[in-house]
């Protein structure tokens, strides 16, 4: 009998102890945060400044991880088969929603092998030159361009980018051609580019806005429909001549599929809180980012609509990744 009582009183301290378990909050140990470009990108650099308030909120490392390569895919996967747990978590860009209409046979499913979390930015581009081109408008772009067809080339963070999308429109609209250089990331393209070695190159704001403050770029104009917060002077593509363009390049927090809700709800509140105080949000717009941080169901809604979107314009451009 005491032996029957005695294994009773370890099963209820045993169950005593995983109900408390169960019930600690999240996090409770380091989060990993796949971010699939390179250091010093704007995707990365948006993503640190995240993960550093977030670590300091929690007072559990946030530790970035970088993981380029495959056209996005190589960060993608890991995200796509972590366990569904809250403890790895990724920044993925435009070309998440592109893949699936251009590339074959890739490593997981986009629909379902990821939770979408919070949009943390949309990042209008912005076309720059180094001081060498004769062009210091569009228009003037595009009259170079049709003076010296195929001698002008662009580059951009790597193939399906908001980049790469946009300076195809941008072909395919004013009837020109502009050779395509990718780069594996945004900073060894800038570098290339202030260096004179490609022409032009359509990015995010915050890689490049130091070198336009400093003279060593020259800024054209911006993608969005409306101006970029980082540089309210500088005129849209639709200002300068091509009426209804309008594109962006966006990062948003994706956790792998099936997360659970609870887990879900507490990382998009935390991330949207994070986005949207004062001094991140200052951070952001004078970069040239467009601070967002909404729900998991918001985000959600959003990803399907940009899928739609960005689906017709790789179709109508007849996209491959290079």
């Amino acid at each position: 009998m005491n032996r029957t009582k005695a294994w009773a009183a370890l099963a209820v301290a045993g169950f005593a102890a995983a109900t408390g378990a169960h019930a600690q909050p999240y996090p409770t140990r380091p989060l990993r945060w796949i971010v699939p470009v390179p250091a010093g990108s704007t995707a990365d650099i948006v993503t640190r400044l995240v993960a550093q308030k977030l670590t300091d909120a929690w007072g559990q490392q946030v530790v970035v991880d970088n993981r380029p390569g495959g056209v996005f895919t190589v960060g993608s996967e890991i995200v796509a088969k972590a366990p569904s747990d809250g403890y790895t978590i990724g920044t993925l860009l435009t070309p998440h929603v592109v893949n699936p209409f251009v590339m074959k046979n890739l490593p997981y499913d986009t629909a379902r092998d990821f939770s979408a979390v919070s949009l943390m930015v949309i990042v209008p581009g912005v076309m720059t030159t180094f001081p060498g081109v004769a062009a210091g408008t569009l228009k003037d772009v595009i009259a170079l361009a049709r003076a010296k067809p195929g001698q002008l080339n662009y580059g951009s963070p790597g193939p399906l980018t908001s980049g790469h999308l946009s300076m195809e429109l941008l072909n395919l609209q004013a009837g020109i051609r502009i050779t395509h250089i990718p780069y594996k990331g945004g900073a060894p393209a800038i570098i290339d580019l202030i260096g004179g070695r490609i022409q032009l190159m359509i990015s995010g704001p915050p890689g490049v806005l130091p070198h336009i403050r400093s003279g060593r770029l020259r800024p054209i104009a911006t993608t969005a429909a409306k101006r970029s917060p980082g540089l309210p002077d500088t005129p849209t593509f639709a200002e300068s001549g091509l009426p209804g363009f309008d594109t962006y390049e966006w990062y948003g927090v994706f956790a792998p599929g099936r997360m659970p809700k609870a887990v879900l709800n507490t990382l998009s509140a935390e991330i949207g809180r994070v986005i949207t105080l004062p001094d991140m949000s200052e951070k952001l717009a004078a970069q040239g980012a467009i601070p967002v941080g909404n729900s998991a169901e918001e985000f959600s809604r959003f990803v399907k609509g940009e899928m739609e979107q960005w689906g017709r314009v790789a179709r109508k451009i007849g996209l491959r990744p290079d």
